[in-house]
Formats: C-alpha cells, structure tokens, sequence
C-alpha cells in the first residue's frame, strides 16, 4: 500500500510496496486522511498577498450552514477546486475561501422545531459541514473563513449603511410590500415565486408597512450598461438582467379628471396607442380607490381582497384580472373624450404612478380584463402589410401603422412616438421620460436572524444613525424563540436606548437586515477578515475583482445583481477600485436524479457522505466532473460512480505495475521508434487538449475522456524496452498531472510512487513539446463521390499530387472507380481526397 509516514515517500520501500495487489491495497479512506493532513501541516493552501505574481481569486458562492452537504453543493464546489488547482499549477498566486451565509430564515424555523436559539443550531452546522468540505479535499484558504451572523462581520455592513444613510442612498418609506404571514416578514419581488414566499411557499400578502430602502435605481443605467461589456458572464444571466432592469423610453401624461382640478398621471412605452385608450386603471392602493371607496362597501370590499395579493409581476401576471369602476371619469388629453377610472388588481401602486392607460386591442392585458367587464375595444394599430388583425382570442401588440388616430393617422409607430410625445409636450400634458422597471431595494426584515439595522429613533431627533464607537449593534444570542415575531421587538433592554445626538430616551430599530446584504459583500471581506480598524484595506484591491465565480443560474437576479451593486457603493466609499466585482461568471446545472432534481420530498436524495465513506472523496469528484458538462444538468448515477471508481484502481494498477519494475532510462526522443513516437505523440496532444478543456472551456467531461483515451493507449502497449519504459514513464506523470486537479489525494500518492518530491499541487502544469507532436506521415481519407472507400497512410507534407496517386492506387478505391471516367480529384492536405467519377 502506498502511504504516508512521511512527507514523501522513501523511495527505498516502493518495489517492496509495489509487489503487492493494488486492487485491494487502494485505500482510499487512509490515503485521502492523510494527504489532507499533509496540506494542513503545511498550511499548503494558505495564501497571501504577492505583487510580483498574478494574482487568481477562485470563488465559489459560500453555502446556507443547513446542516449536511447536498449533492449540488458538492458539484458547484468541485468545479471552483479544480479551476483554482489548474491555475496554481499555472504558477499563479491563487485564493480560493470559504466562509457561511449564516443569517436566514431557516435557523429560526429549526430553532422552533428543534427548542435551540438559532446561533447555537447555525454554528453547530458550521462545524459539521466545515468537516464534509475538507473531507472531500477542497484546497480552501481555512485562515480566512468567515461567517455573516459573527458580529466582527455584519459590523462592517452596519458601517456602510449608516453613510449610505447620510448620502442619502439609505431610506425609509411606507410601501405595499409582500407579506409573508406564515414567516411574518416581508419579501423582495424576487422572493416571491409563482404568488408564494420562495422558504415556506405560503400565499402572499399585500401589506403597507414602513421600510428601509437602498437606492438601486440610481445605479440602474451604470448597471445595465456595463452588462455589454461583461464578455466573461453567459448571456442567459446577462439577459435575464437586462431585463429585470428593464430601461425603456415612453412617455408621462396626465388626463384631467372629470369635474376636478387634479390630474391622474400614468406612464406608456406606447404612445402610438394613445387614440385606443378605453378606460385608465389604478392600484388598490391608489388615493383615488381609497376616495371612492369611501362611498362605496362594494368598492372597499374589493379592495380589502386586493390586499390578500402579492405586489410582485410574476404573481400579478398569473392571477385572474379582476377590477370594479370607481365611478370617477378622466378625459383624454389629446380627444377629450370621457374614460371610465377603474381599480384593477393587476396595477401596482409602487411602479410609477400606480395607473396605468388601458388600450385593450393592443396589450394582452388590458384586452383580458376589457373582455371579462365589457369595455370598448377600439383599434388604432394596424400591420404595415395592411392584413386584417383576429381580436377573437388575443391582442394586436406589434407595431405597425396608425389608424382612426386623428392626424397622426397614416404613420408608423416610430414616427406616432415621436410625434405624439412632441403634441402633449407642446399642450402642457406629458412629456418624455426613461423609465426603468427596476425598484429601490427593500433592505429591512421583521424578523430575528439577521443583522441589526443601525440606526435609533428618537422623537426629538429623528432617525439617528448609531455612531461609529457604538458599533457593532449586537444581535442578542441567547434569545428564547417561539417563532411569533422577532423576540428582539420584546427585549426592552435591546431596544430602549438613549438618542446619540440629544441623550434622551429613544428606540433602536428592530427590523433585521435582509440576509442578501451579507451576501453582497463577503466575496471583498474574504481579502482582510483580520482587520479589525476597516471594512476592506489594500488587500482587498490586490485581489478583486474575483476572476472566476461559480454558482447556480437561480442567482442571477437576486445575488449577482445586488453584489453588483453593493460593490458600486464600496467603489465609491473608496473601498475598492474597480466597476465589477466578478469578471468571469460560471453557473452551473442542477443535479438530478431520474431526471427529477433532487429533493426530501421526492426521496431521490443521496447523501455525499455516505458515498463518500464507500468510495473515497476522488471517486465522488471524479464523476462530478466527467459525468457532464459543467453548465449542464448532471443525471446522478450509481453505475456512473461505480465506473469512476474502477478507472482510478485501474490508474493505481497500471502506475503500481510501471514504479515496481524500478527505475526508467533517460528519454531520448531522438531515439524512439515510430511506435514509441506515436505514443508519446498521443501524450502531448492529449497535454494541449486537457489544457485547453481545463483552462479555456471548462469541460471538464472532455478532459477526463482524454485522459482516459490515453491510459487506454498506455495499457495496450508491451514495450519493455529502456526508452519504452521512458516513454510510459513520462505519459504516466503527465496523466497524473493533468488530473491532479480533479482528484488531488491519489494524484499525490501517485506522484511519489513515480519518484517525485513535493507536492502535486506545487508542480508545473506540463507543457507540449512541439517537437512530439509532430508526424512522419499523416492518415488521408478517400472518398469515391463523397463515400468513404478508404484511409491511406502519407508522408507528412505529401504534395496534392503524391496524395492523389496514394489514393488511386489504393486496392479498394480502384475498384469503385473501375473503367469509370474521372471528372475531377478534389484534395485537402492533410485531410482527405475525393475522386469524382
């Protein structure tokens, strides 16, 4: 058995250990504990700051401390540790950390289930899941682990927040929110799936409560624009920003209403449509539902169930539209005529103005709900080919040409923008405007696990940001949790304070921060977790932005988008000086098991500890990484980790065997035979495709298929022979290098088996020698008519002319070419010839 007594092993004990039976004596559990030890004494993965190397910063999104690694956390966190170990072996100075998301909701639910405060069940899960991450090997920066319900952390944040607070970027209004009445918090619009809290999937509400905000849409323009020039990011996730972003151009007018000095105002993309309006909606929430409603239960009513909704576009799109007329008339700004105002559930009073212009024959929407309550449909918009439109299931929505539009009739939608937008300008009654669907981010939770918002209210002051002396606010710990509220709104001695600025008696905030500020930053923190003076120093500009981030596609919105934006915020604190804090973005597929993601619920679950235990940490990161592409869904398979496992005692044999037979002569390339050279030539060109799958593409499957390619090629050879022997040795240490990323202990085990010293991981990536790559003849394909007939074997650099006499006096091409006349010979060089008969 192949072992670690000491750091290398003595090479006086291998052809002893090699005469033994390596199927068997593949311990993978022993050898694997000890190379880790290995790392660990040496502190091989601890890093530090080195201006005369480049620098590579490996991250992969820090894990929610559930309890138990899942089977995606174990494919998203190989993928990082491989690219970091590739990079090392590059000669760069690589970080790769790992630190918790500590905050969130699920603690406070196990903290109910299970009668422990929170903190005590989220650090004992950090403990546990600590030691299944370095069970499997992962190559982690351990000195700069971090996690975000440690006050030394969130301290930084509530710093931040309290001069965002002063510029004004930080502030509080009432607002609809999403409710969540079974976690009794309030969601962002991206928490809110299908009409459900994405935690719990409970209905959501509508409700008006008072919260603090970060201004996003101040960024909005910076953060849309710089999309374009993310070249490193897949366009999905790029898109799918874009379009939550949402920049549009249109226009704000205003319709009088009927008998009234005030005006109702609304927002279009498409003035073109102005002449197809039918009625104007507006928000439950609007001051003119809430007026007529105060005439009307019937009105109120309905408002009272509007409530019960969520505010998000996803929930407002799947719900049935319903509405009730206000009684209240508006009149059009350009005809005059009269348009009924209604309430609609569909409208949300926190876009725009919460009204919007209904023009049923040209939006979707607007056509649904003037279909179910019997509102005019009037058609201003027709195709430019003059084809007539079928309103009998469906809106026209399309641009075209105007009609029965007063004197913009006869233009093209374009020019109707333009046109339209200029005559309610010159009237006094709108006015162009960019819009952007993006909103002010909801930063505050009513909920206990979190991080304190740091600021006191007081009724002589005011809202008063906590002093910087004063900080961090400290989340009390050992809190009795009943699941009913937060227990710090019924902790007096939390939350009666003196006012900073006046001394007298004051309140401090209650809410929690929403655990996606945490998350926004830590990647920065990573860089100087031990500086106790300041949020981020100079490391952290020596190792941002991150060069390769990685984590799954469902991040796209929430985290990436708010970590873009937080990292504006510390650019312009002076905190960090770069735009950007990730430059390359790889996300990768779920992993699936009988084509179903994997879930409790479904009970296709496998535990990675368990298989772990069977097969040895390599052989579970071995299948992760060859069973599909990174980007892609991974099928689980036990037949696959089975296959994994026998190709690395296979590897174990065939390196046993070559080390047991004792040392190799020098290779002499010069001296090979064409045998020796084309296997050699194998092993370069397999060097120069693995690099380019681990280094350029990420797929990882096709690196470990060429790797697996060239043992195959190895074991079929019998050359005993010295520069045989020379050969295989150093096809063996380069397949040994080019997987050590993949599976790091047997890769070790196996460099000192060959004799090497040192570590794997500190050795160079090999390189291609040119001169193994190149051939004394290359393998021609015949066509006969485009049919393959036959290969033929030429002298490399054969002239057209030579390559297309070899092809006709091939044996087998004469015969399909017969007494038949040839009309021409097509030939590529190095590639193939084609008669044409």
């Amino acid at each position: 058995m192949i072992f670690f007594s000491t750091p290398c092993l003595p090479r006086e004990l291998l052809p002893a250990i090699m005469e033994k039976n390596y199927d068997e004596e593949y311990r993978s559990a022993e050898l694997e504990q000890r190379v880790q030890q290995m790392w660990e004494e040496r502190e091989t993965f601890r890093v530090r700051e080195d201006v005369t190397r480049e620098k590579y910063y490996c991250l992969a999104m820090f894990p929610y401390p559930s309890g138990r690694l899942h089977m995606g956390h174990v494919r998203n966190y190989t993928i990082g540790d491989v690219i970091a170990r590739y990079q090392r072996m590059q000669g760069r100075n690589v970080l790769q950390p790992m630190g918790w998301d500590a905050f969130g909701l699920p603690a406070e639910n196990a903290a109910i289930q299970n009668k422990v405060p929170p903190a005590r069940w989220t650090r004992d899960n950090i403990d546990y899941m600590r030691g299944q991450l370095k069970r499997l090997g992962f190559g982690y920066d351990w000195s700069r682990e971090i996690a975000t319900c440690d006050p030394e952390y969130y301290r930084w944040e509530q710093w931040l927040f309290t001069r965002l607070f002063r510029k004004g970027l930080a502030y509080k209004k009432t607002a609809p929110v999403n409710w969540c009445p079974h976690d009794q918090t309030v969601l962002a619009n991206e928490q809110v799936i299908d009409g459900c809290c994405w935690r719990c999937d409970t209905l959501v509400e509508k409700r008006e409560i008072a919260q603090w905000f970060l201004k996003i849409t101040d960024y909005a323009d910076e953060l849309l624009t710089a999309l374009d020039s993310m070249e490193g990011w897949p366009e999905q996730v790029l898109t799918m920003q874009r379009n939550w972003i949402g920049r549009s151009e249109g226009v704000e007018l205003e319709f009088a209403l009927q008998g009234r000095s005030d005006t109702l105002t609304v927002y279009t993309t498409r003035p073109d449509t102005l002449f197809g309006v039918s009625y104007v909606a507006v928000a439950a929430e609007h001051p003119l539902a809430r007026e007529a409603a105060a005439r009307s239960s019937a009105l109120q009513a309905f408002i009272d169930e509007c409530a019960r909704g969520g505010v998000a576009e996803q929930a407002l799109e799947a719900m049935e539209k319903r509405g009730m007329d206000t009684g209240l008339r508006a009149l059009h700004p350009l005809t005059g005529d009269v348009v009924p105002v209604w309430v609609a559930n569909f409208v949300l009073m926190g876009y725009g103005s919460g009204a919007v212009m209904a023009v049923p024959v040209h939006d979707q929407r607007d056509f649904e709900f003037a279909r179910a309550y019997g509102l005019p449909l009037r058609q201003v918009i027709a195709p430019v080919d003059g084809t007539e439109i079928d309103l009998s299931a469906a809106a026209f929505v399309e641009h075209g040409v105007l009609i029965d539009s007063a004197e913009f009739t006869g233009l093209t939608s374009a020019q109707a923008f333009a046109a339209i937008a200029a005559r309610l300008e010159a009237l006094g009654r709108g006015r162009r405007r960019t819009n952007y669907r993006l909103r002010d981010w909801g930063v505050s939770r009513q909920r206990y696990w979190g991080a304190p918002i740091p600021i006191i209210n007081c009724p002589s002051c005011g809202t008063v940001p906590v002093p910087d002396e004063d900080l961090p606010v400290v989340l009390p710990e050992d809190v009795a949790f009943d699941g009913v509220g937060s227990p710090i709104k019924k902790m007096p001695s939390f939350y009666q304070v003196k006012c900073p600025s006046c001394g007298g008696p004051a309140e401090r905030e209650t809410d929690t921060f929403d655990t996606f500020m945490e998350s926004s930053w830590y990647y920065a923190r990573y860089a100087c977790k031990d500086n106790a003076a300041a949020m981020l120093d100079e490391r952290a500009r020596y190792w941002l932005p991150v060069d390769q981030y990685i984590g799954g596609i469902e991040h796209a919105i929430l985290h990436l988008l708010y970590a873009r934006f937080y990292h504006r915020l510390m650019r312009d604190a002076g905190l960090v000086d770069c735009d950007e804090p990730f430059t390359r973005l790889l996300t990768q597929g779920m992993v699936l098991k009988d084509g179903a993601k994997m879930s409790k619920s479904k009970g296709n679950t496998v535990d990675p500890q368990a298989l772990i235990e069977r097969y040895g940490a390599d052989t579970v990161r071995l299948f992760m990484m060859f069973a599909a592409p990174p980007e892609q869904s991974l099928d689980w398979s036990d037949s696959g980790v089975e296959g994994a496992s026998r190709f690395l005692k296979r590897l174990w044999r065939f390196v046993s065997a070559h080390a047991a037979k004792g040392k190799t002569a020098s290779l002499a390339p010069q001296a090979l035979d064409d045998a020796q050279r084309e296997r050699r030539r194998k092993v370069h060109e397999t060097i120069i495709k693995v690099s380019d799958d681990l280094g350029r593409r990420y797929t990882f499957n096709t690196a470990i298929a060429a790797v697996m390619e060239l043992i195959n090629a190895l074991t079929k050879s019998e050359d005993d022979s010295p520069q045989g022997r020379a050969v295989t040795r150093e096809a063996l240490e380069t397949v040994v290098l080019l997987l050590a990323p993949v599976v790091p202990h047997i890769a070790q085990a196996l460099w000192e088996a060959l004799g090497r010293e040192g570590l794997v991981v500190d050795a160079s990536w090999p390189q291609a020698d040119a001169a193994a790559l190149t051939r004394d003849s290359v393998e021609l394909v015949v066509q006969v008519n485009g049919k393959l007939r036959a290969r033929i074997s030429v002298p490399a650099g054969s002239s057209s002319e030579a390559a297309e006499a070899a092809a006709r006096s091939d044996e087998n091409v004469r015969r399909f070419v017969a007494d038949q006349p040839i009309r021409k010979v097509i030939v590529v060089p190095g590639k193939l010839v084609n008669i044409v008969v």
